[in-house]
């Protein structure tokens, strides 16, 4: 395997001492794409965030008006509406839209408002031949064009053909469906970049959502989606996860102003665990036990050896046996052969983040897809979880399953799917309603970020104010 040479402008950062994700790429099993484990980033310095930029109505607003309108969305995924007819509400900031599948498999994308009175057209995800107001009729075809026009005799100033359903952009990508209210500004694929080249590998279009959970969360929609830009949160916030997770060991990548990557590396010990009298089988023990992506597997504690449930041979680290017990069973299971896949693809948490609020992971294991938006003020969240698993060659996609509604008052661990999942994000629930409390009692009204391990934060931060600036 060629090493590679770091893409870095400006002076190189601090990194944590010991073993490197790219110490770790190259004693791999199987070749990992030279993207996982090149580091490429800028030095974006150390100034402070306002904390006002979390907390104040304000800036709220103004990313409401200004950035969010001439972003591209994620929206839906391809399962949510899989045959002609079905519709998706996508509703963000105010805004309320239709994404509606078309007769030749496409997929439109309207504004969800009659353009009589102003009621919404749909209140929620469906199927429908005709898109009809439930106040006084008005009804549009599903290609937003006008249909019908109740007592016609009284809207003789109306033109049919200025009442079509105002429309805008869509784009579609690996199973994703996102929208953009703006007419101008980057393609999909250009705000993507250079996702589309990663995941040719892991190629998510294969995939379908089995599971999905949305929880309201008292805190700025920012302030929760920055929690999972970093890892080294870790130590404190979930120290069950040390004995298998390098958190300070992760990479974190940044491109343009768009899109990031964080690669963590599991099946190795955090650098705040001593190693002393730890063998490489108590790693694997610990992954079993606390890994929120195999929490299904280990239900009846008599299961059969397989996944992540493995015994390391002497000589062998955790990560190389948990990378072929993996490669064996997600063959098995889902029918891809993933037998040339990397032991850091099988099991490392690689986490891209995409502006303004939708993160995937990748690799070849069940996916976790994560997204944010604002809900109703500035100081609280819907923060969704997705998991997404691959479909075996030659069956149908299965329609994306509903999402369940936790409220405010909710914990994680009410939706039991998400496994012990539930119980790593209440956890961050320790920590984030009293984040947004404590930003909003700051005296001196300043954030302090770390120069490596939270410059994503630092990038996320830049491209909201090139919006608010117009510069993007």
């Amino acid at each position: 395997m060629a090493e590679s040479d770091p893409r870095i402008k400006g002076a190189p950062l601090p990194r944590c001492p010991g073993t490197s994700v790219r110490d770790l790429m190259l004693a791999d099993t199987n070749p990992v794409p030279e993207f996982l484990y090149t580091d490429e980033y800028e030095n974006l310095g150390s100034e402070p965030i306002p904390a006002s930029r979390y907390t104040s109505p304000e800036f709220f607003e103004a990313e409401n008006r200004k950035m969010w309108p001439r972003t591209w969305q994620f929206a839906a995924r391809e399962e949510e509406l899989p045959e002609a007819g079905d519709h998706v509400v996508y509703e963000n900031v105010g805004k309320s839209f239709l994404l509606i599948r078309q007769e030749d498999g496409s997929v439109r994308a309207f504004a969800n408002v009659c353009l009589h009175r102003g009621r919404k057209l749909k209140t929620a995800d469906g199927w429908s031949t005709e898109l009809q107001c439930p106040f006084h009729g008005f009804t549009w075809n599903n290609d937003g064009s006008i249909k019908k026009i109740p007592c016609r005799w009284d809207f003789a100033h109306l033109k049919e053909e200025e009442m079509a359903l105002p429309e805008i952009s869509v784009g579609r990508w690996g199973g994703y469906i996102f929208i953009r209210e703006a007419a101008d500004g980057p393609t999909l694929e250009e705000f993507l970049a250079p996702m589309p080249e990663h995941f040719q590998r892991w190629r998510h279009e294969e995939c379908a959502t089995a599971m999905w959970v949305g929880k309201v969360v008292p805190a700025n929609w920012k302030v929760v989606m920055e929690a999972f830009m970093e890892s080294w949160h870790t130590v404190v916030t979930h120290p069950q996860l040390l004995p298998f997770t390098g958190d300070a060991n992760s990479m974190y990548n940044i491109y343009g102003d768009y899109v990031n990557l964080t690669v963590t590396p599991f099946g190795t010990m955090s650098p705040h665990v001593d190693p002393a009298g730890k063998a490489e089988q108590w790693i694997v023990d610990e992954f079993v036990k606390y890994n929120g992506r195999s929490s299904d597997n280990y239900e009846d504690k008599e299961a059969a050896a397989g996944g992540y449930n493995v015994k390391v041979p002497e000589g062998v680290t955790a990560r190389a046996a948990l990378g072929a017990s993996l490669r064996d069973t997600t063959t098995a299971m889902f029918g891809h052969d993933v037998s040339f896949a990397s032991d850091a693809e099988m099991m490392d948490a690689l986490l891209y983040n995409v502006f303004p609020n939708f993160s995937p992971w990748a690799g070849f294991q069940p996916n976790i897809v994560y997204r944010w938006r604002p809900w109703h003020d500035v100081d609280h969240c819907l923060m969704e979880v997705r998991v997404l698993t691959r479909v075996p060659p030659g069956q149908a996609h299965p329609k994306a399953p509903p999402m369940k509604f936790l409220s405010v008052d909710q914990k994680w661990t009410e939706a039991p799917e998400l496994g012990i999942l539930g119980d790593v994000f209440e956890q961050d629930m320790d920590n984030l309603p009293y984040v947004q409390t404590g930003l909003k009692a700051s005296l001196n009204g300043k954030v302090q970020l770390a120069n490596y391990q939270e410059i994503q934060i630092r990038q996320f931060q830049n491209t909201i104010m090139k919006y608010l600036n117009d510069e993007l």
